[in-house]
């Protein structure tokens, strides 16, 4: 009953932004639990390159870099159809990359505004409407594809740092996941998301260079690991996902709920 409830044998994913980070574990979490397939998209080509390398080489599956810049509607439709161009169909679509901007109130700049949301927001909903016909080809009521948006706890609750285009993207992100969920479900395709708190990555360089100063201000004592986030995309993206729909699930070592509304954590 419970063998390979956690197999992405044979499974075809997309993660866009997975050049590195998030992203990059989520990846290398597929192909370790036999993804045959992971396609990887970042707006540089270099680094997506490279990181396509490194993981076929790691691992039994292909990792295959497909440098294209999503933040625009031609982007976005650039990658639907290389990917639709090379699969019929998609078993698993992350919708990871992302911008933040950071700036006071009274200088916050309508740049900083449109840059994150559209990324943050629109891309996810665009690129998986775009992406709809092989998400759907995939999906059976035995194994539903999936969608997996990554937001962020600053959806969920208040960060004292002053990113008001991230947080209100984050958010937003977290109730479209619920509402995709609730129509493509019937598609048998199958939306949730992820909110990560503190990881090293280059968007959260704290983490990523004060790694034993913010674990102080995480009620499990330390930040994220690679596993921590990949063992989560795992468990949504596989069978033993398969029947949670529309939740995001906050993978941040305890802050949310340790700290719930406005508090004063700093952590990103």
């Amino acid at each position: 009953m419970f063998k390979d409830l956690f197999s992405l044998q044979g499974r075809v994913a997309l993660v866009t932004g997975g050049s590195r980070g998030i992203g990059k574990m989520i990846a290398a979490g597929f192909l370790s639990h036999g993804a045959a397939k992971v396609y990887i998209t970042a707006r540089k080509a270099a680094a997506c390159e490279a990181t396509a390398k490194e993981l076929s080489e790691a691992y039994s599956g292909e990792c295959i870099a497909l440098p294209i810049d999503i933040s625009t509607m031609t982007g976005i439709d650039m990658l639907a159809t290389e990917i639709k161009k090379r699969e019929p169909k998609l078993d698993i679509l992350v919708n990871n990359a992302g911008a933040a901007w950071g700036a006071e109130f009274d200088e916050f700049p309508e740049s900083g505004w449109d840059k994150v949301m559209t990324l943050n927001v629109k891309a996810p909903f665009f690129l998986t409407k775009a992406l709809a016909a092989p998400l759907r080809a995939a999906a059976s009521a035995d194994r539903p594809a999936k969608v997996i948006n990554i937001a962020s706890i600053d959806g969920i609750f208040v960060n004292p740092l002053e990113t008001y285009s991230y947080a209100a993207s984050k958010s937003g992100l977290i109730h479209l996941t619920r509402r995709m969920a609730a129509k493509l479900i019937k598609d048998h395709v199958v939306v949730t998301a992820i909110a990560p708190g503190p990881f090293q990555s280059d968007m959260n360089k704290a983490a990523r260079d004060n790694a034993d100063e913010v674990a102080t201000k995480v009620p499990a004592g330390r930040i994220g690991t690679d596993e921590d986030m990949a063992g989560t995309a795992i468990f949504l993206a596989s069978r033993a996902g398969d029947y949670v729909v529309g939740t995001t699930l906050a993978v941040d070592g305890g802050i949310v709920y340790a700290n719930p509304g406005i508090v004063g954590s700093g952590w990103d």
